[in-house]
């Protein structure tokens, strides 16, 4: 077979594998596969299902038009609850969507099925509840499931009685609090989300959990008797992201809180111990001034609330969160080994998202995966004589996501030092099969008596005689991570002749706690000086000509690149994507607009030192820009909102400066990793032929735009 160079529609193919499932005897992984739906306008998930040990291939269980996610095994291993929106046909009285329609389905489409396994047979809608579920959890007989959902009643919502004269209502929004948006979802300020329980055999639903809050993540004691969820319950919660593992009792539905703590706080993936006196969590609590502190593994006595931070002798970030236009980022895992001795997690060191146990009593640590490679996404279950068995997805630089599977014994690991992982599924091997990848090569740099890792992929005809033209790449966060993970944008740069260069500036997860906090107050310079020596170390080497370099960055990546065109101008193009450009913009405005993330990343409030601000702000230095620079930005993005792009594009324009404005309707945040598939797509284009322009064909001038775009 001949290779073949990448190419943007390439992502039309894709099928990555997310929330997955083990059985509970460990024998079968259940999973949902994303896939590009027939019009590519949006996305569609089936249930697949893998024999662990690989005696069979993965096979698809569910087909349609609609989407099923959310695969949970029932205790005794014979049924999967799953999320589904196939409840629209049934609204619509049987007719269902046309192939490609993309169109969302109306509120409370998503509801609750069950598949039989063990029998076989086609699933029944269990739930019919006026809002969408969003979550769940069995209860450890079978018997019910407790559900995420917004409903407040069985009934459904009644519109008020209109007489034809009559005006319309009143749509005025009254808000009261700082968290009444969020990215990707819009406004939440009247959209609570409550604990349901379900009776798995009739469908009778009971509402668990009451008010004006935000419950999830549902966890049943092995009892039955309780539930653990994450809730933002605490007063004034939305003036520190505060959330607090609560529980509730299943019979009272008494709701405490179990969390202590008095300061800024966050909390995720609770987690019982097998004899349920403990429930573990991953999160931090007390936050200070101007901290930003690794999230831990806790553990929280339920008698009394005392509090256990597991991995204080480590320095480890729990909830780490590499970047991968694959696939969007998974919630933290935490899972108990059957002895309950030990908690597995997972944590990123050196680029590698690996698998980790930390000891119970006595606070070892092991590592339990080696590699080069992002596991995220991961689902556990106890296996007898005290070890795990988990199920992962996990891709490297030059291999796109799959499930793998991995054994935890209950003593101590292996000779080799490591668990063996087995990948139990090829989603891409007919699509993908002929596309020639560039593996990346790590590098190391040191700066300010620091080292800097990063990676270099270099463009096919990359020579020490004519080196290619090289784009730095730089991520969002600051506190996230580039890795061993497939990047589909650097793989089609380098297939149009330019080589790609990224870096964990300070600020990045995965080097410590002192490295993650090396850029606090600091967003510019020190993570600049990072990036620079990276590139100055290429060209000293030969493999990048430093009269055409380019940059670009997404979020703090896009911070961190109009930073960077406006204090120097040695690149030749760049591209800032959903960019922060106004530091007092951007810590008032959007979904984390308020006084909790300036605070953490500069020490103090915007109100408190508007000249600090002012002074971070890359929009103070636009003047100085001359490199021909895309600005990417989504309409509908709520983190960092719109204004931020048309602020710096107004600058540049009025000076003249060689600039354009990108903007993507109907998109968020997420664009690059989960928008609308022809919007990706089209921008990778654009993004593509952008630095070709300046770096290849050696223009000066904005590139024609095409006259068939609408």
């Amino acid at each position: 077979m001949t290779a073949r160079a990448p190419r943007p529609e390439d992502l039309y193919e894709l099928r990555v594998p997310v929330q997955l499932d083990l059985s509970p005897d460990g024998r079968v992984v259940a999973f949902c596969v994303k896939s590009v739906a027939p019009g590519k306008d949006g996305y569609r998930s089936s249930l697949w299902i893998a024999p662990v040990n690989g005696s069979s291939d993965a096979r698809q269980l569910t087909v349609g038009s609609k989407s099923d996610t959310t695969p949970r095994w029932s205790p005794d291993g014979r049924q999967i609850a799953f999320l589904s929106d196939r409840s629209a046909i049934l609204q619509a009285g049987g007719g269902g969507a046309k192939p490609g329609d993309a169109e969302a389905p109306k509120e409370g489409a998503i509801q609750v099925w069950l598949l039989p396994f063990a029998d076989g047979g086609e699933a029944r809608q269990l739930t019919d509840l006026p809002k969408d579920v969003s979550g769940l959890d069995w209860l450890p007989d079978g018997r019910r499931l407790c559900l995420v959902s917004g409903a407040i009643s069985t009934e459904p919502v009644k519109e008020p009685d209109r007489r034809p004269m009559d005006p319309p209502l009143p749509d005025t929004r009254l808000i009261d609090t700082l968290a009444y948006q969020f990215n990707g979802v819009g406004l939440i300020h009247d959209k609570f989300q409550h604990l349901w329980l379900v009776d798995t055999s009739t469908g009778g639903a009971e509402l668990l959990t009451t008010g004006d809050h935000h419950d999830r993540d549902p966890r049943w004691s092995p009892d039955g008797k309780r539930i653990a969820f994450v809730s933002d319950r605490h007063r004034d919660a939305d003036l520190g992201w505060r959330t607090d593992i609560h529980l509730v009792g299943v019979a009272t539905k008494r709701v405490s809180q179990l969390s202590p703590g008095r300061g800024r706080q966050g909390w995720g993936a609770p987690t019982w111990s097998p004899d349920g006196r403990w429930v573990a969590a991953i999160g931090n609590r007390d936050w200070k001034r101007g901290e930003l502190r690794q999230a831990s593994v806790w553990r929280f006595r339920v008698r009394d609330g005392h509090a256990e931070d597991l991995l204080s002798g480590g320095d480890l970030e729990a909830a780490a969160a590499m970047n991968s236009d694959m696939m969007g980022g998974g919630e933290a895992s935490l899972q108990w080994m059957g002895d309950g001795r030990w908690l597995v997690f997972a944590a990123p060191t050196k680029g590698s998202l690996e698998l980790w146990r930390v000891e119970i009593d006595g606070g070892r640590i092991e590592r339990l995966t080696r590699d080069r490679h992002y596991l995220g996404r991961v689902s556990g279950t106890p296996m007898p004589r005290g070890g795990a068995r988990f199920a992962a997805v996990r891709t490297s630089g030059t291999d796109a996501p799959d499930v793998v599977i991995g054994d935890i014994p209950a003593g101590r690991l292996p000779t080799s030092d490591r668990v063996e992982l087995r990948r139990v599924s090829d989603l891409m091997a007919d699509a993908w099969g002929d596309v020639r990848l560039v593996k990346p090569v790590e590098r190391w740099h040191e700066v300010d008596r620091q080292r800097i890792q990063g990676w270099f992929l270099a463009a096919p005809q990359d020579t020490k005689r004519n080196p290619a033209p090289v784009v730095l790449q730089i991520h969002g966060g600051p506190g996230t991570l580039y890795g061993w993970s497939l990047m589909w944008e650097w793989q089609l740069l380098v297939a149009s002749g330019i080589s790609v260069y990224a870096c964990n500036p300070r600020g990045s997860q995965g080097y410590g706690r002192d490295f993650l906090s090396a850029n606090m107050a600091d967003w510019g310079d020190g993570p600049m000086r990072d990036c620079m020596a990276g590139l100055d170390a290429l060209v000293a080497d030969g493999l990048a000509d430093p009269d055409r370099m380019g940059v670009t960055g997404g979020s703090y990546g896009g911070y961190l690149t109009s930073w960077i065109v406006g204090h120097t101008d040695r690149f030749k193009a760049a591209v800032t994507c959903r960019s922060v450009n106004d530091m007092v913009s951007m810590m008032l405005s959007g979904d984390i607009g308020g006084p909790t993330f300036g605070l953490y990343e500069y020490g103090v409030h915007p109100w408190e030192d508007w000249d600090l601000y002012r002074r971070h702000s890359p929009l103070t230095s636009a003047p100085n820009v001359t490199t021909p620079l895309l600005i990417q930005h989504s309409e509908k993005d709520l983190r960092c909102t719109i204004t931020q792009a048309e602020e710096l594009f107004a600058v540049l324009r009025s000076l003249k400066r060689v600039v354009r404005l990108m903007r993507v309707p109907d998109e968020s945040h997420e664009l690059t990793r989960s928008g609308t598939p022809f919007r990706r797509v089209d921008n990778l284009r654009l993004i593509d032929e952008w630095f070709r322009h300046f770096l290849l064909d050696g223009k000066t001038r904005l590139p024609r735009i095409d006259p068939k775009r609408g």
